[in-house]
């Protein structure tokens, strides 16, 4: 009797050693659930891939956490990560003051210009006189939408809001707006494709404004999750270094994408 308990007692506690050294549970990665390449898109398994799921897949492995993609609509997702709903913010979202008021940020891992795209058969550039009288598309919730409220609503007949950046694009294409801002490489890739190439060109990168367009794009995560933040600029830092980032980096754009020296994407 004595031996089985003894027995027992030595499983029960290489149970309990067992569970102290269980998998951490996993960090819900949120990114906004429509299309955004070249950084995130579903391809046609429904598998989400892009620069940025690579990017964050690199930092994961380097930190060892299980890092698992979880889509949610991006007008609500700093409300996602506030209630526990995702852990981490990986979405082309800008580091800005009045986010900062909310959430907090991992180090900056990307950086890249903002433009102004328009109709073919129309001239004109990226100032407050060229956009007078035009109907501005602008992606909601995002720094574009603030930015052209600030710099363009004096002049612009209207700014016009979207829920997704795809919607914006495709009322551009059809003639009902008269221009987009967003992100110069998001509004690249529209620019390439058949339905862009047909319709638009690029009409020029907006004005810097530090105040809202902030110094590049990064991570957001709780306030109170300093441990996290704490792995993740490590990881970033990490792949930096040994030439992860730029292995990755190579495979989507020819430019640098960290220095980027400009405005933000979202």
């Amino acid at each position: 009797m004595k031996t089985v308990l003894k027995t027992f007692a030595a499983a029960l506690l290489l149970g309990v050693a067992a569970m102290g050294v269980a998998k951490a549970d996993p960090v819900k990665i949120g990114v906004a659930a429509e299309p955004y390449p070249p950084f995130t898109s579903p391809d046609a398994s429904g598998k989400w891939v892009g620069w940025e799921i690579e990017f964050i897949d690199a930092v994961c492995a380097e930190e060892k956490l299980d890092c698992v993609i979880t889509p949610v609509a991006w007008d609500g997702i700093i409300p996602a990560l506030t209630t526990k709903k995702i852990d981490l913010i990986v979405s082309s979202m800008s580091i800005t003051a009045e986010r900062e008021k909310t959430i907090d940020f991992s180090d900056k891992y990307y950086n890249t210009p903002t433009a102004i795209i328009g109709p073919k058969d129309q001239k004109f550039g990226s100032t407050p006189d060229d956009l007078k009288g035009k109907i501005v598309g602008v992606q909601v919730s995002t720094v574009h939408a603030v930015y052209a409220k600030k710099h363009f609503g004096s002049t612009a007949s209207e700014i016009k809001e979207y829920q997704t950046q795809d919607e914006a694009n495709n009322d551009l294409a059809a003639g009902r707006l008269d221009a987009v801002q967003a992100d110069s490489i998001a509004l690249g890739e529209f620019l390439k494709s058949d339905q862009g190439k047909a319709c638009c060109d690029l009409k020029g990168m907006v004005a810097p404004d530090d105040e809202v367009l902030g110094p590049g794009v990064g991570a957001g995560v709780r306030k109170e999750d300093t441990e996290l933040k704490g792995k993740i600029n490590a990881g970033i830092k990490a792949i930096r270094a040994n030439g992860k980032y730029d292995e990755i980096s190579k495979k989507y754009f020819d430019f640098d994408i960290y220095g980027g020296g400009g405005a933000q994407s979202n």
